[in-house]
């Protein structure tokens, strides 16, 4: 498998892809960026594994061109510069670092504070000109100040942490910010236009989305205390600039700092790039050596991880699978998959929605996981090889099929069950039941259309429904006999005596369209069908 660096991580990280049996990366990183571009679609039909920066934009267009890829890698936190939707509709995961440069950015913008609070840069900038500006240089202390800080996820909680240890007084805006864990930082939690209205700084740790995006207008600067001040190390676009630059002229604004830009780099003419009362620097968020180290290693092995069908770690458009979450679903994903497909293939008409129910102990397992497991094989006789973990939700929405998912508490036959339930169009219901089996937890359906059975989910399976009387099994036997077809194993099972049976034949190899021409020709049979399980 080739995994694509195309962005210069820590060297670390690439010797770890080069030691892994089985890997061959490919290094364009130290290209210039235009020719990176071309050798990133050249690259493109041939890797299973790409890892980014910032620099690198990984578009529709390239994960078009990418059949083989299963895993888009950013070593660093925003991936604004991949296409995300595009990637999910392919069913690549795209995974992220963002533990990895949390300290980094968090002290740089504890360093923009301080400098926007003491006029450190000016004053180092006027000595090194011969000056002694001393009297025109005073500052501010930080201490029985409020902080507002907009995002509070790790990045966020560090900053909060370091504004404690100064005496200030925080105060946060996220709408995920739960009481306890406010409670438990010590920070208090406020709507936004409160955070505007009360804080004299101001720090943005947010990603750039729809709804972050201008968060911080010329309304938001109205609401705000006169000479704030305010600090971006998150995302460029958050802070709207124009805005900024009319706060920072009109005394509003007293001190500001950036290290993310709308535009990176800024123009050089950028009126930003000369006030005295703001301090740039040219995104340094995760520019430490520690952190280098730390997103470089990380982002080799959750892409290596990956594409190798292991743990995936971080991910943006899809739940973590960590490697204790694999342990424990992973026995259970196959039989999902394998009730999806069965329960698809089995229903003759057009499907409007599928029920999915977790029976005993399942139901204390990664229901999301094992949903998307099931939506998996659901959609592989539909969408074919391109339907994976990673877009499964996004297919069957797309096909209009809806889905509700059951942790149930009621009894059950088995300690461990789930049920895959789908109802069609003309009001039929298809069902079917499954659980592992034996020491090596060995998946198996025990019923079907609420009938039981013990079938292994696996080859040609020929489902026959048919009236209870006697006779039946002996012509399925000479029809598939003549068929030159031999019956590996079968399952019968019926609702009560004389009414409807149901037999479930393993076969060796698929029938003609002639002997399932006969089978169904069948009087006594409702109906058969033929399905195929991958073992």
């Amino acid at each position: 498998m080739k995994i694509l660096v195309a962005d210069k991580i820590s060297s670390i990280g690439v010797d770890y892809l080069k030691s892994q049996q089985g890997f061959e990366v490919i290094e364009i990183f130290e290209l210039p960026k235009e020719e990176r571009a071309v050798k990133l679609m050249e690259h493109a039909p041939e890797v299973s594994g790409i890892i980014v920066r910032s620099d690198s934009k990984i578009t529709k267009e390239v994960l078009e061109n990418a059949p083989l890829l299963k895993a888009v890698g950013r070593a660093g936190v925003g991936v604004d510069n991949i296409d995300i939707p595009a990637a999910t509709d392919h069913g690549v995961v795209v995974m992220n670092t963002p533990a990895g440069n949390t300290i980094a950015t968090a002290e740089l913008t504890f360093t923009h504070m301080l400098c926007g609070a003491r006029p450190v840069p000016q004053a180092a900038a006027s000595m090194k000109a011969g000056r002694w500006d001393r009297k025109s240089l005073g500052g501010s202390e930080l201490r029985n100040k409020t902080l507002g800080i907009c995002g509070m996820g790790r990045i966020g909680g560090e900053v909060a942490k370091r504004a404690k240890a100064f005496d200030m007084a925080v105060i946060a805006y996220d709408p995920f910010l739960t009481e306890k864990r406010a409670e438990s930082m010590g920070v208090e939690p406020v709507e936004l236009d409160d955070l505007f209205k009360r804080s004299d700084y101001i720090t943005v740790h947010m990603p750039l989305t729809d709804q972050t995006k201008y968060m911080v207008d010329e309304a938001a600067f109205d609401k705000m205390k006169d000479g704030v001040r305010i600090f971006n190390c998150a995302r460029g676009g958050i802070i709207k600039e124009s805005a900024l630059l009319d706060a920072l002229n009109s005394g509003k604004v007293e001190a500001a700092g950036l290290d993310v830009y709308e535009n990176e780099p800024p123009p050089e003419d950028h009126s930003l790039r000369s006030h005295p009362k703001v301090n740039l620097t040219p995104h340094l968020g995760a520019s430490t050596q520690e952190a280098q180290e730390s997103v470089g290693i990380e982002i080799a092995k959750a892409v290596a991880d990956a594409v190798r069908g292991g743990e995936i770690r971080n991910p943006i458009n899809m739940p973590s699978l960590d490697a204790s979450t694999i342990e424990k679903v992973g026995p259970y994903l196959d039989l999902c998959s394998k009730l999806g497909t069965f329960v698809q293939q089995l229903s003759l008409d057009k499907i409007e929605s599928v029920s999915i129910t977790f029976f005993g102990k399942v139901a204390d397992l990664d229901s999301n996981s094992l949903t998307r497991g099931v939506l998996k094989g659901f959609l592989q006789q539909i969408s074919g090889s391109n339907v994976n973990f990673v877009n499964a939700m996004v297919l069957i929405e797309r096909y209009g099929i809806g889905v509700e998912v059951v942790n149930s508490n009621a009894e059950a036959d088995y300690t461990e069950l789930i049920r895959v339930q789908a109802k069609c169009r003309n009001g039929s219901i298809v069902s079917a039941e499954g659980t592992l089996m034996g020491k090596g937890n060995s998946p198996r359906i025990v019923s079907i259309n609420d009938r039981e059975v013990e079938v292994e989910p696996c080859g040609h399976l020929l489902v026959i429904a048919n009236s209870d009387e006697h006779g039946i099994v002996g012509q399925l036997g000479t029809i598939i006999g003549n068929a030159g077809v031999n019956i590996a194993s079968m399952s019968l099972s019926r609702n009560e005596v004389g009414g409807i049976a149901l037999n479930v034949a393993g076969l060796d190899s698929p029938l003609s369209e002639e002997a399932m021409a006969q089978i169904n020709a069948v009087e006594a049979i409702t109906q058969a069908k033929l399905v195929y399980l991958e073992c």
